[in-house]
């Protein structure tokens, strides 16, 4: 089963929203790296997604482009308009055209873009694993003042995926897994 990682809106856009903090940024950088650098060493196909909207998302202001830590390691990039990375973006007929089967989920915001891009591969039939250590979110306040952290905020989209939209798991346990398909 042939299989492409897909990096999902590390770019510069958010850091320039209010909630931007750069407290997980070390932990999620060095995941994020690790699985780029997993997948490249195996040769299989990544594939990075920028969000194009408005405000900090917009094109024309220079955003929209990866954050300086990220290598220049895409095979193919998309520009997506929606949460989920497949609707709108050309991304979904370029899996078909490649046959690729199994898709993994990575990026920024876990449960915003990566869970949705997730939730619809799986609806679509693609076998999906979410590597959320290689995502990246921040706290959130509810509008009745309660506040999830990001730590929440990640076991609860965890929660609602595992065995029901996803594969749920760490950098090493995915690919691990690239390495079961590969010797198949």
């Amino acid at each position: 089963m042939k299989s492409a990682l897909i990096v999902i809106d590390v770019q510069k856009s958010f850091m320039h929203q209010p909630f931007w903090s750069e407290e997980d940024l070390p932990a999620f950088r060095e995941k994020q790296l690790a699985l780029i650098a997993g997948y490249k060493a195996r040769g299989l196909p990544v594939v990075q997604i920028f969000h194009h909207a408005g405000g900090a998302f917009d094109p024309a202001n220079g955003l929209c482009v990866s954050l300086d830590w990220l290598p220049d390691y895409a095979d193919v990039t998309f520009s997506k308009h929606v949460h989920n990375a497949l609707t709108d973006s050309g991304l979904l007929p370029w899996l078909k055209d490649n046959a690729i089967e199994h898709i993994t989920v990575s990026g920024m915001r876990t449960e915003q873009c990566c869970e949705t891009t997730a939730r619809v591969a799986s609806d679509l039939g693609f076998k999906v694993d979410f590597v959320s250590e290689a995502t990246l979110t921040w706290a959130m306040t509810h509008p009745d003042g309660s506040t999830l952290s990001a730590a929440a905020i990640k076991h609860r989209t965890e929660l609602v995926l595992v065995d029901r939209f996803a594969r749920v798991v760490t950098v090493e346990q995915c690919l691990a897994g690239q390495d079961e398909r590969r010797s198949a």
